[in-house]
């Protein structure tokens, strides 16, 4: 760190990856020119090896654009300030949440970088933003699911207040650490920020998260079979994908943030909480396939669907483990996974 000065201080970052997630636009508009001293460092400030980001031009943003944001991690973005378990659930519970420049409340610091101009898989115009917090928070987005969604739903408020643009809350979590390079950079905070926070973030509870009420007051788990077998099918897309939907009764979001999905070049795994675990493995013989595909399946006709469609399946190509996608889909209970 330096100071640039008494009431500001220049920092630099080298994020790390933590994880993507994919968006849209839901309107139309034009992205002004950002200056350049605030999106890259003089040259005699730069640290070595530094690549520094071009200086933005103007960007016309359709409707429906991809919108990519890659949340990454560096110690050197100040830390949230102290607070208690109670002060981090008002805040993530919107009841209670502060600014960096507000008095009271609690809050999470965030650098959002300037958009990106990027190619989706297909070849498609896209945008890309880093989004990045302090690396202490990264442990708490594993073991506490809502903490992960609150994460990501600052980072887009924090992109359309930085933007004007409009983003859809219907993500999709394309299956890597980040899309693009995260550049080094160097920024600058005010002082007073560096100086009122501290790494103390409470400890979670996951089982607490997994059994947030949801609306209606119905809990998350209830109504729900939790050893009743997860019900799939697939099919191809317009683009050629295998296109697997999986259902998925009395789905949440914060079950979502608990999901585990590992995707391998013939095999698929979904681990939910308080769910029956589902294994689409098709690496092996067509015997042992329909076994185990039709264990579950009480009724005869349902039984040789349920073969039938493994064992089409298999007759597939591998599955595009690099550029897997799963949508989450809360209100329809389902999600379809792009291989």
């Amino acid at each position: 760190m330096s100071s640039s000065s008494s009431s500001h201080v220049r920092i630099q970052l080298a994020p790390k990856a933590g994880f993507c997630v994919k968006t849209t636009t839901l309107a139309p508009a034009v992205l002004p020119p950002t200056p350049t001293s605030l999106s890259r460092p003089k040259s005699d400030s730069a640290p070595p090896n530094t690549r520094l980001e071009p200086p933005p031009g103007p960007i016309a943003v359709p409707q429906g654009l991809k919108v990519f944001v890659n949340i990454a991690w560096d110690p050197n973005v100040p830390p949230p300030p102290e607070g208690t378990e109670e002060d981090v659930r008002r805040a993530m519970e919107g009841t209670d949440y502060a600014t960096e420049s507000e008095e009271g409340g609690w809050y999470v610091p965030v650098i959002v970088s300037n958009a990106r101009e990027d190619v989706d898989k297909a070849g498609k115009p896209s945008l890309l933003f880093d989004c990045i917090y302090n690396g202490g928070v990264k442990a708490r987005t594993l073991r506490d699911p809502e903490f992960k969604l609150f994460l990501i739903e600052l980072g887009l408020q924090r992109i359309e207040a930085q933007t004007g643009l409009a983003l859809s809350r219907t993500i999709a979590t394309p299956n890597i650490a980040s899309k693009g390079k995260l550049l080094p950079r160097a920024i600058t905070v005010p002082s007073s920020l560096i100086q009122k926070s501290r790494t103390k973030l409470p400890p979670s509870d996951p089982e607490t998260a997994f059994a947030n009420v949801v609306p209606n007051g119905m809990s998350s788990r209830a109504n729900v079979d939790p050893l009743a077998p997860l019900e799939w099918d697939w099919s191809k897309d317009d683009k050629g994908r295998l296109r697997i939907v999986i259902k998925i009764s009395g789905l949440t979001a914060p079950l979502v943030r608990a999901a585990e999905l590992d995707i391998g070049p013939r095999r698929i795994e979904l681990r939910i909480p308080h769910r029956a675990p589902l294994d689409i493995d098709v690496a092996t013989s067509d015997a042992e396939i329909v076994s185990r595909h039709v264990e579950h399946v009480d009724v005869e006709e349902r039984r040789a669907a349920a073969g039938e469609r493994a064992l089409r399946l298999k007759r597939q190509r591998d599955f595009d483990v690099d550029g897997a996608e799963a949508e989450w889909r809360v209100g329809e209970g389902e999600v379809v996974v792009f291989v």
